[in-house]
Order: structure tokens, then sequence, then C-alpha cells
């Protein structure tokens, strides 16, 4: 009796196992090389969308600044327009005491 093993081998041997035409290799090794393109590609995409998010992230905080310096602006606007409207005021009341 022989064991499984000395079976497959004599199989083998006599080409009635693993036995490929060329153009099923051919098919098998497209994809492995498929695959392997697929991966890397992954792998970038992943490093791209990585690299995407952080900017992202930056651009956010940097939005954040701009509305804070707006808003720091309108505070400053405001002041200056409640001074402008005292001026105006005081222009405007000495014209009617000079004019009385």
């Amino acid at each position: 009796m022989r064991d499984e093993g000395t079976r497959l081998r004599a199989a083998a041997s006599h080409g009635t196992i693993f036995s490929m035409s060329p153009e099923l290799i051919a098919i098998l090794a497209v994809g492995v090389a498929l695959a392997g393109v697929i991966l890397a590609a992954r792998r970038d995409l992943r490093g791209e969308m990585h690299d995407l998010r952080k900017e992202i992230h930056d651009l956010r905080d940097r939005m954040a600044a701009v509305e804070r310096g707006q808003a720091e602006l309108r505070e400053r606007l405001a002041r200056l327009e409640g001074l402008l409207d005292g001026l105006r005021e005081a222009v405007a009341g000495r014209r009617t005491e000079a004019a009385e």
C-alpha cells in the first residue's frame, strides 16, 4: 500500500494532477499581477486620503482663525461706529449753537 503523498507524487509525475496549460498559467499570472497592482493602488490611495484629511483639518483651523479675526474686526468697527456717531452729534450740536 502506498501512502497519500506517494500516490500524489506518482500522479503528478504522470501529468494527471497539476497539469496546467500555458494559457491557464498566463491567466493566473495576470490575475496575480492585477492583485498586486490593486493592492499597491489601495496603499497609495490610503496615503492620499491621510494627506487630504490632514489638509482639511489644517484648512478648518485656518478658517476658525479667520472667523475669530472677523469677529474681532466687527467689534472694533462697532466701537468706531459708536465714536463716529458721538462725533456727528457733537458736530451737529455745535452747528445748531452757532446758528442760534
